[in-house]
Protein backbone atom coordinates (compact mmCIF):
# COMPACT_ATOMS: atom_id res chain seq x y z
CA UNK A 1 0.00 0.00 0.00
CA UNK A 2 1.30 3.06 -1.13
CA UNK A 3 1.96 5.94 1.43
CA UNK A 4 -0.06 9.43 0.85
CA UNK A 5 2.42 11.88 -0.69
CA UNK A 6 1.75 14.23 2.65
CA UNK A 7 2.12 11.68 5.04
CA UNK A 8 5.32 10.58 3.78
CA UNK A 9 7.05 14.50 3.88
CA UNK A 10 6.14 14.65 7.38
CA UNK A 11 6.84 10.98 8.34
CA UNK A 12 10.91 10.45 8.91
CA UNK A 13 12.31 9.02 5.98
CA UNK A 14 13.34 5.99 7.50
CA UNK A 15 9.83 4.58 8.46
CA UNK A 16 8.30 2.24 6.10
CA UNK A 17 4.22 2.34 5.47
CA UNK A 18 3.68 -1.41 6.78
CA UNK A 19 0.91 -2.86 4.64
CA UNK A 20 -0.62 -4.22 7.67
CA UNK A 21 -0.36 -2.30 10.90
CA UNK A 22 -0.20 -5.56 13.26
CA UNK A 23 2.80 -7.13 11.37
CA UNK A 24 5.04 -8.10 13.85
CA UNK A 25 8.91 -7.66 12.62
CA UNK A 26 10.67 -10.55 13.74
CA UNK A 27 13.79 -8.93 14.62
CA UNK A 28 12.24 -6.49 16.62
CA UNK A 29 10.21 -8.83 18.61
CA UNK A 30 11.25 -11.72 21.75
CA UNK A 31 11.28 -15.46 19.16
CA UNK A 32 8.20 -16.14 21.10
CA UNK A 33 5.78 -12.98 20.08
CA UNK A 34 2.34 -13.93 18.29
CA UNK A 35 -0.81 -13.16 17.76
CA UNK A 36 -3.76 -15.48 19.06
CA UNK A 37 -7.16 -16.03 16.83
CA UNK A 38 -8.23 -12.62 17.82
CA UNK A 39 -5.37 -10.62 17.04
CA UNK A 40 -3.98 -10.49 20.75
CA UNK A 41 -0.21 -10.38 21.31
CA UNK A 42 1.16 -13.95 23.23
CA UNK A 43 4.39 -13.36 24.83
CA UNK A 44 5.99 -15.74 26.06
CA UNK A 45 2.88 -18.08 25.39
CA UNK A 46 0.92 -15.33 27.33
CA UNK A 47 -1.52 -12.82 25.95
CA UNK A 48 -0.61 -9.65 26.93
CA UNK A 49 -4.00 -8.86 28.24
CA UNK A 50 -3.40 -11.67 30.65
CA UNK A 51 -0.77 -9.75 31.92
CA UNK A 52 -2.40 -6.68 32.13
CA UNK A 53 -5.51 -8.03 34.17
CA UNK A 54 -3.04 -9.73 36.58
CA UNK A 55 -0.17 -6.57 36.88
CA UNK A 56 -1.55 -3.79 35.55
CA UNK A 57 0.02 -1.05 33.20
CA UNK A 58 2.55 0.33 33.15
CA UNK A 59 4.33 -3.12 32.77
CA UNK A 60 8.33 -4.30 31.78
CA UNK A 61 7.92 -7.59 30.40
CA UNK A 62 11.08 -9.75 30.01
CA UNK A 63 11.36 -13.00 28.47
CA UNK A 64 13.58 -15.04 30.57
CA UNK A 65 14.18 -17.86 27.86
CA UNK A 66 15.05 -15.31 25.44
CA UNK A 67 17.36 -13.79 27.71
CA UNK A 68 18.77 -17.16 28.25
CA UNK A 69 19.44 -18.71 24.85
CA UNK A 70 20.66 -15.00 23.59
CA UNK A 71 23.37 -15.39 26.25
CA UNK A 72 24.42 -18.84 25.61
CA UNK A 73 24.28 -18.10 21.62
CA UNK A 74 26.75 -15.42 22.27
CA UNK A 75 29.21 -17.18 24.36
CA UNK A 76 29.49 -20.24 22.01
CA UNK A 77 29.82 -17.53 19.45
CA UNK A 78 32.79 -15.94 21.17
CA UNK A 79 34.06 -18.77 22.47
CA UNK A 80 34.71 -20.40 18.80
CA UNK A 81 36.06 -17.63 17.11
CA UNK A 82 38.67 -17.32 19.99
CA UNK A 83 39.26 -21.21 19.42
CA UNK A 84 40.01 -20.61 15.98
CA UNK A 85 42.76 -18.66 17.11
CA UNK A 86 44.25 -20.86 19.91
CA UNK A 87 42.84 -18.45 22.78
CA UNK A 88 39.80 -18.03 25.13
CA UNK A 89 37.21 -15.68 25.07
CA UNK A 90 35.02 -14.24 28.60
CA UNK A 91 31.65 -13.01 27.70
CA UNK A 92 30.55 -10.20 30.69
CA UNK A 93 27.12 -9.18 31.06
CA UNK A 94 26.93 -5.71 31.04
CA UNK A 95 24.70 -4.78 34.96
CA UNK A 96 23.76 -1.10 33.29
CA UNK A 97 21.34 -2.64 30.75
CA UNK A 98 19.06 -4.21 33.30
CA UNK A 99 19.83 -5.63 36.64
CA UNK A 100 18.50 -7.54 39.14
CA UNK A 101 19.56 -10.51 40.95
CA UNK A 102 17.40 -12.96 38.92
CA UNK A 103 19.41 -11.29 35.90
CA UNK A 104 22.61 -11.85 37.23
CA UNK A 105 21.30 -15.54 38.01
CA UNK A 106 20.22 -16.03 34.61
CA UNK A 107 23.58 -14.90 33.16
CA UNK A 108 25.66 -16.57 34.75
CA UNK A 109 24.05 -20.21 35.02
CA UNK A 110 24.66 -19.26 31.42
CA UNK A 111 28.11 -19.18 31.91
CA UNK A 112 28.98 -15.31 31.38
CA UNK A 113 30.70 -12.94 33.71
CA UNK A 114 29.07 -9.73 35.08
CA UNK A 115 30.38 -6.36 34.79
CA UNK A 116 29.22 -3.40 37.14
CA UNK A 117 29.96 0.11 37.34
CA UNK A 118 28.66 1.39 40.76
CA UNK A 119 28.83 0.04 44.54
CA UNK A 120 25.07 -0.58 44.27
CA UNK A 121 25.02 -2.72 41.12
CA UNK A 122 27.56 -4.67 43.09
CA UNK A 123 25.50 -5.23 45.77
CA UNK A 124 22.97 -6.72 43.43
CA UNK A 125 25.24 -8.73 41.53
CA UNK A 126 26.66 -10.03 45.17
CA UNK A 127 23.06 -10.55 46.73
CA UNK A 128 22.46 -12.84 43.45
CA UNK A 129 25.40 -15.11 44.74
CA UNK A 130 27.44 -14.05 41.70
CA UNK A 131 31.45 -15.47 41.62
CA UNK A 132 33.24 -12.16 42.59
CA UNK A 133 36.09 -13.59 40.86
CA UNK A 134 33.56 -13.75 37.95
CA UNK A 135 32.89 -9.71 38.15
CA UNK A 136 34.78 -6.89 36.43
CA UNK A 137 34.58 -3.24 37.69
CA UNK A 138 34.36 0.14 35.62
CA UNK A 139 33.63 3.44 36.09
CA UNK A 140 35.06 7.08 35.35
CA UNK A 141 34.71 8.06 39.84
CA UNK A 142 34.70 4.90 41.55
CA UNK A 143 34.46 5.99 45.66
CA UNK A 144 36.94 4.69 47.91
CA UNK A 145 34.10 3.26 49.29
CA UNK A 146 33.26 1.24 46.44
CA UNK A 147 37.13 0.04 45.57
CA UNK A 148 37.23 -1.08 49.52
CA UNK A 149 34.22 -2.73 48.73
CA UNK A 150 35.32 -4.54 45.53
CA UNK A 151 38.78 -5.26 46.81
CA UNK A 152 37.13 -6.60 49.83
CA UNK A 153 35.01 -9.16 48.48
CA UNK A 154 37.60 -10.23 46.10
CA UNK A 155 36.51 -9.11 42.76
CA UNK A 156 38.10 -10.23 39.92
CA UNK A 157 39.40 -6.95 38.32
CA UNK A 158 38.97 -3.29 38.00
CA UNK A 159 39.23 -1.33 35.21
CA UNK A 160 41.73 1.61 36.10
CA UNK A 161 40.10 4.84 34.60
CA UNK A 162 42.30 7.80 35.69
CA UNK A 163 45.65 8.19 37.62
CA UNK A 164 43.81 9.18 40.66
CA UNK A 165 42.58 6.00 40.96
CA UNK A 166 45.86 4.24 40.43
CA UNK A 167 46.96 5.60 43.78
CA UNK A 168 43.21 4.98 45.11
CA UNK A 169 43.58 1.61 44.65
CA UNK A 170 47.37 1.48 45.38
CA UNK A 171 46.63 2.33 48.77
CA UNK A 172 43.55 -0.27 49.59
CA UNK A 173 45.33 -2.56 48.60
CA UNK A 174 48.33 -2.06 50.23
CA UNK A 175 46.25 -1.76 54.10
CA UNK A 176 44.81 -4.87 53.14
CA UNK A 177 48.00 -6.26 52.47
CA UNK A 178 46.89 -7.87 48.80
CA UNK A 179 46.79 -7.92 45.12
CA UNK A 180 44.65 -7.03 42.82
CA UNK A 181 44.08 -7.87 38.99
CA UNK A 182 43.37 -4.54 37.04
CA UNK A 183 42.93 -3.54 33.39
CA UNK A 184 43.75 -0.12 31.67
CA UNK A 185 40.96 1.12 29.99
CA UNK A 186 42.38 3.19 26.95
CA UNK A 187 40.66 5.60 24.31
CA UNK A 188 41.32 4.31 20.94
CA UNK A 189 40.38 7.70 18.95
CA UNK A 190 37.54 5.32 17.34
CA UNK A 191 34.53 6.71 16.80
CA UNK A 192 31.58 4.57 16.41
CA UNK A 193 28.73 5.48 14.02
CA UNK A 194 26.49 6.38 16.93
CA UNK A 195 24.92 9.46 18.79
CA UNK A 196 27.54 11.34 20.34
CA UNK A 197 26.39 10.68 23.96
CA UNK A 198 26.36 6.63 23.38
CA UNK A 199 30.11 7.17 21.81
CA UNK A 200 32.92 6.20 24.07
CA UNK A 201 35.75 6.41 22.67
CA UNK A 202 36.58 10.03 21.86
CA UNK A 203 39.59 11.51 23.62
CA UNK A 204 38.10 14.26 24.95
CA UNK A 205 35.54 12.58 26.84
CA UNK A 206 35.38 11.21 30.38
CA UNK A 207 36.16 7.95 30.31
CA UNK A 208 40.04 6.08 30.25
CA UNK A 209 43.34 7.50 29.15
CA UNK A 210 44.61 8.60 25.61
CA UNK A 211 46.53 5.77 23.77
CA UNK A 212 49.60 8.06 24.78
CA UNK A 213 48.33 8.17 28.29
CA UNK A 214 48.12 4.82 29.06
CA UNK A 215 51.61 3.26 28.47
CA UNK A 216 52.71 6.33 31.34
CA UNK A 217 49.70 4.68 33.04
CA UNK A 218 50.98 0.85 33.07
CA UNK A 219 54.29 2.04 34.34
CA UNK A 220 52.74 3.18 36.78
CA UNK A 221 50.82 0.58 37.45
CA UNK A 222 53.64 -1.76 37.49
CA UNK A 223 55.43 0.02 40.07
CA UNK A 224 53.12 -0.50 42.53
CA UNK A 225 53.33 -4.41 44.62
CA UNK A 226 49.79 -4.08 45.24
CA UNK A 227 48.41 -3.96 41.56
CA UNK A 228 48.92 -6.75 39.08
CA UNK A 229 47.93 -5.26 34.82
CA UNK A 230 46.63 -8.05 33.03
CA UNK A 231 45.62 -6.06 30.31
CA UNK A 232 43.57 -3.27 28.08
CA UNK A 233 39.89 -2.48 27.88
CA UNK A 234 38.34 -0.27 25.10
CA UNK A 235 34.41 0.38 24.71
CA UNK A 236 34.03 2.12 21.52
CA UNK A 237 30.12 2.82 21.67
CA UNK A 238 27.16 1.65 21.81
CA UNK A 239 24.60 0.61 18.77
CA UNK A 240 26.78 -0.44 16.92
CA UNK A 241 26.24 -2.90 13.31
CA UNK A 242 29.18 -4.12 11.85
CA UNK A 243 32.64 -5.17 12.41
CA UNK A 244 34.45 -1.36 10.32
CA UNK A 245 34.70 0.30 13.97
CA UNK A 246 36.42 -2.54 16.11
CA UNK A 247 38.89 -3.43 13.58
CA UNK A 248 40.06 0.03 13.46
CA UNK A 249 39.94 0.32 17.26
CA UNK A 250 41.98 -3.35 17.71
CA UNK A 251 44.62 -2.32 14.84
CA UNK A 252 45.23 0.66 17.67
CA UNK A 253 45.10 -1.03 20.66
CA UNK A 254 47.56 -3.98 20.00
CA UNK A 255 49.89 -1.62 18.76
CA UNK A 256 49.94 -0.75 22.42
CA UNK A 257 49.19 -4.37 23.55
CA UNK A 258 52.40 -5.41 21.61
CA UNK A 259 54.11 -2.08 23.04
CA UNK A 260 53.59 -3.20 26.56
CA UNK A 261 54.00 -6.53 26.19
CA UNK A 262 58.17 -5.44 26.82
CA UNK A 263 57.27 -4.51 30.37
CA UNK A 264 55.88 -7.73 31.19
CA UNK A 265 53.14 -10.05 30.80
CA UNK A 266 49.33 -8.86 29.15
CA UNK A 267 47.28 -11.76 28.93
CA UNK A 268 43.68 -10.28 28.67
CA UNK A 269 42.53 -7.76 25.92
CA UNK A 270 38.52 -6.59 26.54
CA UNK A 271 36.95 -4.94 23.43
CA UNK A 272 34.09 -4.02 24.94
CA UNK A 273 30.97 -3.70 23.11
CA UNK A 274 27.70 -2.15 22.42
CA UNK A 275 26.19 -4.60 19.65
CA UNK A 276 23.19 -3.02 18.57
CA UNK A 277 19.56 -4.44 18.30
CA UNK A 278 16.53 -3.74 16.74
CA UNK A 279 14.49 -1.44 17.41
CA UNK A 280 12.66 -0.41 14.57
CA UNK A 281 11.81 -2.42 11.06
CA UNK A 282 15.02 -0.71 9.08
CA UNK A 283 17.62 -2.03 11.55
CA UNK A 284 19.80 -4.56 10.79
CA UNK A 285 22.00 -6.16 13.78
CA UNK A 286 24.94 -7.75 12.59
CA UNK A 287 24.53 -11.93 13.56
CA UNK A 288 26.61 -11.91 16.55
CA UNK A 289 28.69 -14.78 14.82
CA UNK A 290 29.42 -12.80 12.06
CA UNK A 291 30.82 -10.41 15.45
CA UNK A 292 32.59 -12.40 17.26
CA UNK A 293 34.71 -14.03 14.11
CA UNK A 294 34.98 -10.78 12.86
CA UNK A 295 36.70 -9.09 15.73
CA UNK A 296 38.63 -12.36 16.77
CA UNK A 297 40.16 -12.21 13.01
CA UNK A 298 40.85 -8.44 13.65
CA UNK A 299 42.66 -9.06 16.65
CA UNK A 300 44.36 -11.84 15.21
CA UNK A 301 46.10 -10.29 12.12
CA UNK A 302 47.26 -7.50 13.50
CA UNK A 303 49.29 -9.91 16.21
CA UNK A 304 50.87 -11.68 13.41
CA UNK A 305 52.17 -8.69 11.79
CA UNK A 306 53.56 -7.94 15.21
CA UNK A 307 55.01 -11.10 15.52
CA UNK A 308 52.96 -11.03 19.11
CA UNK A 309 50.71 -14.29 20.61
CA UNK A 310 47.21 -13.57 21.07
CA UNK A 311 45.60 -12.87 23.87
CA UNK A 312 42.79 -14.03 25.60
CA UNK A 313 39.59 -11.81 24.60
CA UNK A 314 36.82 -10.25 26.58
CA UNK A 315 33.65 -8.96 25.58
CA UNK A 316 31.03 -7.16 27.02
CA UNK A 317 27.81 -7.44 24.43
CA UNK A 318 25.76 -4.88 26.21
CA UNK A 319 21.92 -4.59 25.68
CA UNK A 320 22.25 -7.15 22.81
CA UNK A 321 21.92 -9.85 25.60
CA UNK A 322 18.73 -8.66 27.05
CA UNK A 323 16.99 -5.65 25.17
CA UNK A 324 15.36 -7.85 22.69
CA UNK A 325 13.64 -9.86 24.95
CA UNK A 326 11.97 -6.81 26.55
CA UNK A 327 8.49 -5.42 25.90
CA UNK A 328 6.80 -3.04 27.83
CA UNK A 329 2.87 -2.65 27.72
CA UNK A 330 0.79 0.55 28.14
CA UNK A 331 -2.76 1.23 28.02
CA UNK A 332 -3.98 4.61 25.95
CA UNK A 333 -5.73 6.92 27.82
CA UNK A 334 -6.29 9.37 24.69
CA UNK A 335 -6.03 10.17 20.94
CA UNK A 336 -5.77 13.46 19.80
CA UNK A 337 -5.37 14.50 15.62
CA UNK A 338 -2.60 17.25 15.59
CA UNK A 339 -2.66 19.72 12.30
CA UNK A 340 0.31 20.37 10.89
CA UNK A 341 1.32 22.48 8.55
CA UNK A 342 0.31 21.94 4.58
CA UNK A 343 -2.99 20.64 6.01
CA UNK A 344 -0.80 17.39 7.10
CA UNK A 345 -1.96 15.98 10.36
CA UNK A 346 -0.33 13.41 13.63
CA UNK A 347 -2.12 11.09 15.59
CA UNK A 348 -1.10 11.74 18.77
CA UNK A 349 -1.68 8.53 21.34
CA UNK A 350 -0.78 8.94 24.70
CA UNK A 351 -0.15 5.83 27.13
CA UNK A 352 0.29 5.90 30.88
CA UNK A 353 3.99 5.68 30.96
CA UNK A 354 6.32 7.54 29.24
CA UNK A 355 9.32 9.03 30.01
CA UNK A 356 10.00 7.92 33.75
CA UNK A 357 10.15 4.24 32.21
CA UNK A 358 11.72 5.08 29.10
CA UNK A 359 13.83 8.01 29.22
CA UNK A 360 15.86 6.82 25.83
CA UNK A 361 14.16 8.96 23.40
CA UNK A 362 14.17 11.82 25.45
CA UNK A 363 17.80 11.85 26.61
CA UNK A 364 18.92 11.03 22.95
CA UNK A 365 16.51 10.91 20.18
CA UNK A 366 16.16 6.88 19.94
CA UNK A 367 13.96 5.50 18.06
CA UNK A 368 11.29 2.36 19.31
CA UNK A 369 8.09 0.86 17.53
CA UNK A 370 4.96 0.28 19.00
CA UNK A 371 1.85 -2.48 17.96
CA UNK A 372 -1.71 -2.69 19.41
CA UNK A 373 -1.61 -5.41 21.74
CA UNK A 374 -5.10 -6.11 23.19
CA UNK A 375 -6.18 -6.94 19.86
CA UNK A 376 -5.95 -6.56 15.67
CA UNK A 377 -6.38 -3.11 14.90
CA UNK A 378 -8.40 -2.52 11.53
CA UNK A 379 -8.17 0.48 8.98
CA UNK A 380 -5.72 2.25 7.24
CA UNK A 381 -2.23 2.64 8.81
CA UNK A 382 -1.93 6.31 10.47
CA UNK A 383 1.58 7.95 11.23
CA UNK A 384 1.35 8.09 14.97
CA UNK A 385 3.16 9.70 17.95
CA UNK A 386 3.11 7.82 21.27
CA UNK A 387 3.85 10.01 23.72
CA UNK A 388 3.71 9.57 27.68
CA UNK A 389 1.48 11.52 30.48
CA UNK A 390 4.32 13.40 31.71
CA UNK A 391 4.64 17.34 31.83
CA UNK A 392 7.39 17.82 29.30
CA UNK A 393 6.92 18.25 25.14
CA UNK A 394 9.75 15.57 25.00
CA UNK A 395 8.12 13.45 26.71
CA UNK A 396 7.63 10.90 23.90
CA UNK A 397 7.86 6.90 23.77
CA UNK A 398 7.78 6.37 20.07
CA UNK A 399 8.44 9.23 17.85
CA UNK A 400 7.34 7.71 14.32
CA UNK A 401 5.12 4.77 14.28
CA UNK A 402 1.85 3.83 12.07
CA UNK A 403 -0.55 2.26 14.04
CA UNK A 404 -4.44 1.05 12.52
CA UNK A 405 -6.27 3.86 12.24
CA UNK A 406 -8.83 2.73 14.86
CA UNK A 407 -6.43 3.08 17.90
CA UNK A 408 -8.38 4.11 20.71
CA UNK A 409 -8.58 4.63 24.42
CA UNK A 410 -8.06 1.61 26.19
CA UNK A 411 -6.28 -0.57 23.91
CA UNK A 412 -3.23 -2.21 25.38
CA UNK A 413 -0.24 -0.78 23.42
CA UNK A 414 3.54 -2.91 23.31
CA UNK A 415 6.51 -1.45 23.09
CA UNK A 416 9.59 -4.11 21.78
CA UNK A 417 13.09 -4.09 22.41
CA UNK A 418 12.68 -2.67 25.97
CA UNK A 419 14.74 -5.28 27.87
CA UNK A 420 17.50 -2.32 28.23
CA UNK A 421 18.28 0.63 29.80
CA UNK A 422 14.26 1.22 30.50
CA UNK A 423 14.35 -0.15 33.56
CA UNK A 424 17.53 0.86 34.51
CA UNK A 425 16.98 4.80 33.50
CA UNK A 426 13.67 4.57 35.23
CA UNK A 427 12.75 7.87 37.78
CA UNK A 428 9.90 8.83 39.73
CA UNK A 429 9.37 12.25 37.88
CA UNK A 430 5.79 13.99 38.41
CA UNK A 431 5.94 11.61 41.10
CA UNK A 432 5.00 8.06 38.86
CA UNK A 433 5.59 4.79 40.28
CA UNK A 434 8.13 3.17 38.67
CA UNK A 435 6.60 -0.24 36.67
CA UNK A 436 6.91 -3.75 38.47
CA UNK A 437 8.87 -6.14 36.02
CA UNK A 438 7.40 -9.60 35.63
CA UNK A 439 9.45 -12.60 33.73
CA UNK A 440 8.00 -15.31 31.04
CA UNK A 441 9.18 -18.46 31.55
CA UNK A 442 7.94 -21.90 30.51
CA UNK A 443 4.17 -20.23 29.89
CA UNK A 444 4.53 -18.92 33.36
CA UNK A 445 4.91 -15.24 34.39
CA UNK A 446 6.35 -14.17 38.11
CA UNK A 447 7.17 -10.78 39.38
CA UNK A 448 10.86 -10.33 39.51
CA UNK A 449 10.98 -6.48 40.81
CA UNK A 450 7.87 -5.16 42.41
CA UNK A 451 6.40 -1.89 41.30
CA UNK A 452 5.92 0.83 43.42
CA UNK A 453 3.13 2.39 45.12
CA UNK A 454 2.47 6.42 45.72
CA UNK A 455 2.86 5.11 49.49
CA UNK A 456 6.47 3.74 48.37
CA UNK A 457 6.95 7.59 47.56
CA UNK A 458 5.91 9.52 50.18
CA UNK A 459 7.69 6.95 52.73
CA UNK A 460 10.68 8.73 51.91
CA UNK A 461 9.11 12.31 52.05
CA UNK A 462 10.89 13.37 55.45
CA UNK A 463 8.48 16.14 56.11
CA UNK A 464 5.55 13.77 56.65
CA UNK A 465 3.96 13.99 60.05
CA UNK A 466 1.81 11.77 59.35
CA UNK A 467 1.84 8.04 58.02
CA UNK A 468 1.52 7.66 53.98
CA UNK A 469 -2.30 6.88 53.54
CA UNK A 470 -3.50 9.57 56.20
CA UNK A 471 -4.87 12.72 54.24
CA UNK A 472 -4.87 11.21 50.47
CA UNK A 473 -7.62 11.44 49.08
Amino acid sequence: MSADPHTRSVAPAWLRRPDDANELVPAVWPTTAARDEDGVLLLGGIPATALRERFGTPLYVVDEDEVRATARRTLDAFRAAAALHGTQARVYYAGKAFLTTEVVRWVTEEGLAVDVCTGGELAVALAAGADPSRLGFHGNNKSVAELERAVEVGIGSIVIDSPIEIERLAAIVERRGVKQSVLIRVNSGVHAETHDFLATAHEDQKFGFTLTDAAAAADRIRELPGLELVGLHCHIGSQIFGTAGFEESAARIVELHAELLQGGELPVLNLGGGFGIAYTSVDDPTPVEQLAVGIADAVARQCEVRGIPMPNLAFEPGRAIVGRAGVTLYEVGTTKPVALDGGLTRLYVSVDGGMSDNARPALYGAQFSARIASRAGEGDPVLSRVVGKHCESGDIVVDAEYLPGDVAPGDLLAVPATGAYCFSLASNYNFVPRPPVVALRGGEARVIVRGETVDDLLARDAGLTTTPTEGIA
